[in-house]
């Protein structure tokens, strides 16, 4: 695994930058790895992988540790 550090690391960033890219297109915005915002004019709608759905819920000053379940 040593031999391919360098390759694998490449790899995941590429596939970090496509998702992250990806996600922008949507207009959302990526929050860190695999966590994404969704503004709703209120606040934000939240995901995290690996949650099924958007279920969370969090102002605009609260962030991630202020979110709560979407009813």
């Amino acid at each position: 695994m040593e031999r391919r550090k360098d390759e694998l690391e490449t790899a995941y960033h590429s596939i970090v930058s496509r998702w992250t890219d990806e996600i922008e297109s949507l207009g959302c915005q990526v929050k860190g790895l695999w966590l994404v915002d969704w503004d709703s004019g209120d606040g934000f709608y939240c995901w995290r992988y690996p949650e099924p759905t958007v279920g969370h819920f969090h102002g605009y000053d609260e962030g991630f540790t202020g979110r709560v379940p979407v009813a």
